[in-house]
């Protein structure tokens, strides 16, 4: 039985994850902001296996004080931290008020690292593992997710940077890339889409009303054709179990392609590429 730390594991992938390591016969200690959150885990997991862990990835006291909480039940080991909480923050960057933009980086990068740098005494007592949960999204940006994509391109360099750093100690870091997956982000997105209509200025409105016509499309699309989470789930176990982890898993049809995308075509090809059969 391995000891796992999931950040934001009220829902979505970092939920699914947490209930599919618990039903391996893991202990999960899933970070949740709300104790309502954490209840429905504990009931939703039926095994005992699962502790709640008020964990807010922007708190650094917060942090602290969770890892501390970890340590105590473990005897001060950890097999494994899976950093997944996250926001998306859609927008034209041209207007994006800059106190969002803050946030996304915040909670997607900062908050990431300061949960990574509070777990790692943890991790290297256990010879344990990091894993990141990036996204396509850090290969590849389109219009209007450029402050989310801006997150994940950092998450890409996190990776690779610890990847490095923590190698002299045997201790391994992967990093997930998720595709579009059936998640409640869509409808966080949905809430977005409408707020742009309702809070940028009407120039703002004027030059960009094709391409917020675009995001609602690409939500719906993207909400019908996402694969279920417990994908990403599987792929965080590999990564945490596996004799020889990959540094990245790329978990989706169209994650993958975004990476072929990346790596062999032009940027001037890319954008072409991008414009008429990635975006709806």
């Amino acid at each position: 039985m391995a000891d796992i730390l999931i950040s934001g594991a009220s829902t979505g992938i970092g939920e699914a994850t947490a209930l599919y390591l618990t039903g391996l016969g893991h202990r999960v200690f899933a970070g949740v902001r709300r104790d309502a959150d954490g209840e429905k885990l504990v009931d939703a997991a039926r095994s005992g296996r699962l502790t709640p862990v008020h964990l807010d990835v922007t708190d650094d006291v917060g942090i602290g004080a969770a890892l501390d909480e970890v340590g105590a039940a473990t005897g001060g080991r950890l097999d494994g931290v899976v950093n997944n909480a996250g926001i998306a923050v859609g927008g034209p960057l041209e207007f994006l008020p800059m106190d969002e933009f803050r946030s996304q980086m915040d909670i997607n990068v900062t908050g990431l690292l300061a949960v990574t740098q509070a777990a790692l005494p943890l991790i290297r007592r256990a010879g344990g593992r990091v894993v990141l949960i990036g996204s396509m999204s850090g290969r590849v940006a389109v219009p209007m997710t450029g402050a989310y994509s801006a997150s994940k391109f950092a998450v890409e360099a996190l990776a690779d940077a610890l990847r490095m750093e923590l190698s002299r100690w045997g201790l391994a870091v992967s990093l997930i890339q998720p595709g579009a997956i059936k998640t409640p982000i869509w409808d966080k997105g949905r809430e977005q889409a409408a707020a742009m209509t309702d809070n940028y200025s009407p120039e703002a409105l004027e030059l960009y009303t094709e391409e917020i016509d675009q995001v609602v499309r690409g939500i719906e699309e993207q909400d019908d054709s996402g694969i279920p989470p417990v994908e990403v789930a599987k792929a965080v176990e590999a990564a945490l179990f596996s004799k020889r982890p990959r540094s990245r898993y790329a978990v989706g049809v169209d994650a993958k392609a975004a990476g072929v995308l990346a790596r062999l075509l032009p940027d001037r090809v890319k954008d072409v590429v991008i414009s008429r059969f990635v975006l709806p």
